[in-house]
């Protein structure tokens, strides 16, 4: 039961759908022949997404993110490690790539920050994406976007 001075709960935005291809459990693996898990699931009333990335045993790298759509339909991702990493991340999902080497729809989310005094912008990319694998890429860009280097890409496959 509601009072009169609870405010309802917002609509859920129809982009909040858009990380579904994400959710579950997945082995992920990158390099050369490093290797880790990652669970993904909804919590909240559905309304973020959790990730557990466990890549301790070959990476020693264990993090957590919460995305959530906002009512604007913007993606926002915070991002933490045992490293001491914190990072934020907006974006969405594009139905089409304009950089040929990434073709097909994507979820692409975009953190800014200066790195030795210099702007940088990172990126995550997940593409290729069917129903039990996709390709995760972590990208950097030092002109504003105009190019991108893949730094780290995992391939994901389902459990």
């Amino acid at each position: 039961m509601t009072d009169e001075t609870t405010p309802a709960a917002p609509a859920i935005p129809a982009e909040a759908s858009q990380f579904d291809f994400w959710l579950g459990d997945w082995d992920v693996s990158w390099g050369d022949g490093l290797s880790g898990t990652n669970h993904i699931r909804k919590v909240l009333g559905d309304r973020v997404i959790q990730e557990d990335f466990d890549g301790e045993r070959d990476a020693q790298l264990y993090g957590l993110s919460g995305s959530v759509c906002g009512n604007d339909g913007r993606w926002r991702q915070t991002w933490v490690d045992d490293n001491g990493t914190y990072l934020h991340f907006v974006g969405g999902w594009e139905a089409e790539s304009s950089d040929p080497a990434e073709p097909g729809p994507r979820m692409v989310l975009v953190h800014s920050r200066e790195i030795e005094g210099k702007p940088v912008q990172l990126r995550m990319v997940w593409g290729d994406i069917e129903p039990d694998s996709l390709t995760w890429r972590w990208q950097r860009s030092a002109d504003g976007g105009a190019t991108w280097t893949t730094n780290w890409e995992l391939a994901y496959w389902r459990r």
